[in-house]
């Protein structure tokens, strides 16, 4: 009877244990925000990933084939290994559309004028009905899981923010929810770096970003001459865990986050 009482009483403080763990990590995540990082050039994109690994932080990554400092793209097999690890650390994935195109205008038949940075058509303005507007956000997930072997989630971004109630429309029939970015989580990483220091762009963030906020950065940009990322990423997540947020991955009814 006494051995009977004795582990009565154990596994009902083990269990005593587990519920107060249980609360305190829903505590701790009761401040979420979400970190996500548009491919850019990929100039940054290995210091990324190692301070994202060093915090323990996940993030969402919205991929487009975009050229790279070394002359290659951001899909091609070349970058296989960088995504592959990533999908094995636990981060998550959108399509910013292969060819990385930027919205122009509303066509006159619910289709929309859209403008290819990248690809055979880079440069020109481009009308897309339904059926190419579904294949240009479509193909960066055949992309991704002839790299990976795994889907993107169905999530997705347009280049520059820029959406018309009717390019959101073809997204949503395409099973993609758009994913923007709040006016705080701009964090500034393509702005001119003369005006807008690492300094300034790193307090500014940490002040203003509230809980449910998302944030966008790049894995680089081209026309900022002093790199945000190596100088302001690490010290900007130590700085929202010390005001008690944690991060979570897109979209938001995803089960898989990170504290």
């Amino acid at each position: 009877m006494i051995h009977q009482f004795v582990i009565r009483i154990a596994t009902g403080l083990l269990l005593g244990c587990f519920s107060l763990s249980v609360f305190a990590q829903a505590a701790e995540c009761s401040k979420k925000i979400y970190l996500t990082f548009d491919t850019g050039n990929m100039s940054v994109a290995e210091k990324v990933a190692e301070i994202l690994k060093r915090q323990n932080v996940k993030a969402t990554f919205f991929l487009a084939n975009e050229k790279t400092p070394r002359g290659d793209f951001s899909l091609d097999d070349s970058w296989k290994s960088y995504w592959q690890e990533r999908v094995k650390e636990g981060h998550h994935f959108g399509s910013h559309t292969y060819d990385h195109t930027y919205f122009v205008k509303d066509g006159p038949k619910g289709e929309v004028f859209e403008k290819p940075q990248f690809g055979p058509k880079a440069g020109m303005t481009v009308l897309y009905n339904e059926a190419a507007m579904c294949k240009e956000i479509r193909r960066v997930d055949q992309r991704f899981q002839e790299l990976t072997g795994q889907s993107l989630q169905k999530i997705w971004r347009a280049p520059g923010g820029k959406t018309s109630p009717t390019l959101i429309r073809i997204g949503d029939m395409c099973g993609y929810q758009h994913i923007g970015w709040a006016p705080a989580g701009f964090l500034g990483d393509e702005l001119n770096s003369d005006k807008h220091s690492n300094a300034d762009l790193l307090d500014k963030a940490s002040r203003t970003i509230k809980g449910g906020d998302i944030t966008m950065a790049h894995l680089g940009i081209w026309s900022r001459k002093d790199p945000w990322a190596p100088a302001v990423l690490e010290q900007l997540i130590v700085n929202l865990k010390a005001r008690g947020f944690c991060f979570g991955l897109l979209p938001q009814n995803s089960s898989n986050q990170s504290k």
